[in-house]
This record gives C-alpha cells, sequence and structure tokens, in this order.
C-alpha cells in the first residue's frame, strides 16, 4: 500500500504540469484555452481548494519571476542553454528557485527536496542529481546574499 500524497506535493505536480504546458504552448496558453491559471489547476484537483490554492501561487509567481530566475538559472548553469535543457528538467527548477526566492513559508531543504522527487518521478534517472546539484549552488547563493544584506544593514 503506497502512502497517500501530501497536499503540497500535489500542488507542485499540479503546478508542474501547467508549467510545463506554458513552456510548451507559450505565454498565452490560458488565454488559449480560455481558463486562468486557478481553471487549469482546478481541473487536476476539483475537491481539494488548499492544493489549488499552492499551485496556483507557484505558477503564478514561477511566471511572474520567470525573467529572474532565467538570469539565476543561467548564471548556476554556465555554458548551459537554458532550451537544451530538459523541458521538464527547466521547469521543476523554475518553480523550485522561486520557492527558495519567495516563499520564506517553504523551508529551502523541503523545496529542494521535492524539486528532486518532481526531477525523478516525472523527468530522466540523471535528473534528480541534476536538480539537486543546481539548486544546492543557488540556495548557496541566495543565502550569502541575505547574510550580506543581513550584514549591510547591521552597519
Amino acid at each position: 500500500m503506497t502512502a497517500p500524497i501530501r497536499r503540497r506535493t500535489r500542488a507542485r505536480e499540479v503546478a508542474l504540469q501547467v508549467l510545463f504546458q506554458f513552456d510548451l504552448r507559450g505565454a498565452d496558453y490560458a488565454q488559449e484555452l480560455s481558463r486562468t491559471t486557478r481553471e487549469l489547476c482546478a481541473e487536476e484537483c476539483p475537491d481539494e481548494p488548499d492544493v489549488v490554492e499552492f499551485a496556483v501561487r507557484l505558477v503564478e509567481g514561477t511566471l511572474a519571476h520567470r525573467d529572474d530566475i532565467d538570469q539565476r538559472l543561467q548564471a548556476v548553469t554556465r555554458n548551459w542553454d537554458l532550451r537544451r535543457m530538459a523541458n521538464v528538467d527547466r521547469n521543476v527548477l523554475r518553480m523550485a528557485i522561486y520557492e527558495l526566492m519567495h516563499c520564506r513559508d517553504v523551508p529551502p531543504k523541503v523545496a529542494i527536496n521535492e524539486a528532486i522527487e518532481l526531477a525523478k518521478k516525472f523527468s530522466t534517472a540523471n535528473s534528480g542529481g541534476f536538480v539537486n546539484g543546481i539548486l544546492d549552488r543557488i540556495r548557496i547563493d541566495l543565502e550569502a546574499a541575505r547574510t550580506g544584506s543581513a550584514a549591510d544593514a547591521a552597519e
């Protein structure tokens, strides 16, 4: 018997599916379907409003900060064009980076571990290690920046 899937894990899976579609179909994907992000997420889990809320937060936040996220991702993946990266990996990374940067209620270790599990489940056998390495580097950079900002503010 398998353990029931946790709500936020389910929300991340739903968000990943929607982000994947946005990435493949372009920014007009939701308008093309005449649906909002909320409706797209709700289709996947109609009886779970808390799952929908977190999934919508992840999708909308990731899309709103995508340029900044992609810059940070590109800086860490030197000599690696983001377009060459597997679509699933790229979107798992984007969503996890959004969580690391903007979701103070999600511990960094949780965001990274969830991203690793998503990559393992929906991408290749090597994706878990790939995602782990990139996100750990970004986590370290973000912590250094926050520590530096706190030190600067204290002076």
